[in-house]
């Protein structure tokens, strides 16, 4: 019988990623610190993990410290989406940066470990196709992405510095596109978008032609990719593209959505926004090689079922 319980903080624990995290742990036997300051997280998110005895909810904005004891971090906060981190794009950049300095700092007096979910948005625009971790990325420092695009990429560099300098034990992973119940309604990303635009017999908007390509992993997936990492040998710090390498065009995808949601919309094209990447895919060789042969296993049609009756039950509610 197990009588410790692992500790875990979940920063942006409220959240879309956040909250598939937080009740992952909890199946994994874990005592869930979840920590959000709800910019973008729900409370709805985590309604149903409340009554868990060893689950805890904590208002807290990571720009600030924090001082608990745990044994584990993942340090997820952060706006993930333009719509959201352009609304504030200084407070965007505090809270991957100060944010990383206080979740270090935290790891580093406790002992924790620590994981930074970064994105495949410090690639950029990128010149490579698909994307490996040693693409150091084309990214416009003063763009109106910036402040998220380079504030991950100051965190990443934070978190190896602390490694390097404090023997801090760290996991980086680099995110590419997820989807699935949860997301933000109108958090102006393409599956979401679609979806809703679809559900309500409104216009599809494409930005562009609809010919730049993304990559889309489901939830669920992607939670798996996070325990693998999180559990790998000291040695593993990454960073690790987790992401699901079946590539697809913008308008292939708003086909698929209008074909399964049974919409009559049709489909609009609006300008492409400054410095939105043309192309997405992650090459995930390194984590097949280090993460038991981990890959995405939810096929996107199967994905975009679930998340559709999601937003369906969000519009009916």
């Amino acid at each position: 019988m197990k009588y410790d319980r692992k500790r875990v903080l979940v920063t942006g624990g409220a959240g879309f990623l956040g909250s598939h995290l937080c009740e992952r742990l909890l199946a994994e036997g874990c005592d869930v610190l979840c920590v959000d300051n709800f910019f973008t997280g729900t409370k709805a998110n985590i309604a149903h993990l409340l009554d868990n005895p060893y689950f805890e909810m904590m208002r807290h904005d990571v720009t600030f410290p924090l001082y608990v004891e745990v044994d584990e971090i993942f340090n997820l906060a952060c706006p993930a989406s333009p719509i959201h981190y352009q609304r504030d794009p200084v407070q965007t950049t505090k809270t991957s940066v100060h944010g990383a300095i206080n979740m270090l700092g935290l790891a580093k007096r406790v002992g924790a470990k620590i994981f930074q979910s970064s994105t495949s948005e410090v690639y950029g625009d990128p010149d490579i196709h698909p994307q490996p971790e040693s693409y150091r990325g084309n990214v416009n420092p003063i763009g109106p992405r910036a402040c998220y695009d380079e504030g991950k990429r100051c965190a990443e560099t934070l978190f190896f510095d602390y490694w390097r300098q404090h023997k801090l034990r760290i996991k980086v992973a680099r995110i590419f596109n997820t989807y699935g119940p949860r997301m933000h309604p109108d958090d102006g990303r393409v599956v979401s978008n679609f979806i809703m635009q679809a559900l309500q017999g409104q216009p599809i908007t494409l930005y562009g032609d609809g010919s730049q390509t993304r990559s889309f992993c489901y939830v669920d997936d992607l939670i798996e990719g996070f325990i693998r990492l999180m559990n790998s040998p000291d040695d593993i710090t990454g960073p690790i593209n987790l992401g699901n390498p079946r590539e697809m065009t913008i308008r292939q995808l708003a086909e698929l959505v209008v074909k399964m949601t049974g919409a009559k919309s049709e489909i609009v094209y609006k300008p492409l926004p400054a410095d939105d990447p043309l192309q997405r895919k992650p090459d995930i060789t390194q984590a097949k090689a280090v993460l038991n042969d981990w890959e995405p296993k939810v096929v996107l049609e199967a994905g975009l079922e679930k998340t559709i009756a999601y937003f369906k039950g969000k519009i009916g509610g």
